[in-house]
């Protein structure tokens, strides 16, 4: 083989050789950053407009509401007669065994006591039953209008630009004083009253206008009472 040749074929791999380790040592070029989503705005904080509700005397206050519970009261008129003559009866009974001569017997003052005592159980029971009844009832009525007229407060609050409601019927509530023009119960009174078309009862009738069932409970006007504010 010609000398010459073997040597530049040395030559020639002697300097692949370099060039490749110097590719191997070569620094990598830094990745470029991946993009950055943008940050979220903060949320921007808007005036507050309070309105206040006394949610409960608003339903009842309607004339819907006043009729409602003018027809239970109606309903319930001979039962209670009933209870007012039974308690008639034990009142009278009462006032003979006070007013008995000195001479009574024992038996027949057993006899009158016991008599009394039968009497005050039943109207007892009785006055019980029909407390019952017409406080589920009232309830039931309470619930029907109610339904209705948080969908009148919701629509009246939300086009008078109100961002919070509170319910004050309850003794209870948080709120111990506020400015008298953040209540709203009457203009939403009015309000209902202008939507439902129902004419208000006689003057004559009995007020209903903020009776209170015994255990009831003011509707959300957030969420209306199907079985209810309260």
């Amino acid at each position: 083989m010609n000398r010459n040749l073997v040597v530049l074929s040395a030559l020639g791999a002697g300097l692949m050789t370099v060039a490749g380790a110097a590719q191997t040592a070569a620094p990598q070029a830094p990745a470029a950053p991946a993009p950055t989503a943008a940050a979220a705005p903060a949320p921007q904080a808007i005036p507050a407009k309070i309105a206040l509700v006394a949610f409960e005397q608003a339903v009842f206050a309607t004339n819907e509401g006043q009729k409602a519970v003018q027809e239970v009261q109606k309903k319930f008129e001979p039962r209670k007669g009933q209870i007012d003559t039974l308690a008639g009866e034990v009142d009278s009974l009462k006032k003979q065994l006070q007013s008995a001569p000195a001479t009574l017997s024992d038996a027949d003052r057993a006899a009158r006591l016991k008599a009394i005592d039968t009497k005050e159980k039943q109207l007892n029971r009785d006055a019980e039953d029909a407390q019952t009844a017409y406080n589920t009832e009232l309830q039931e009525a309470y619930a029907k209008v109610a339904q209705k007229v948080s969908v009148t407060l919701k629509t009246y609050v939300a086009q008078n630009g109100y961002t919070l409601l509170l319910d004050v019927s309850n003794q209870q509530s948080a709120v111990m004083w506020a400015v008298q023009n953040t209540d709203v119960t009457q203009a939403v009174v009015e309000a209902y009253n202008t939507s439902s078309g129902v004419a208000a009862p006689p003057p004559s009738a009995p007020s209903a206008a903020r009776p209170r069932p015994a255990g009831a409970t003011a509707p959300k006007p957030a969420a209306p009472k199907p079985a209810a504010p309260r």
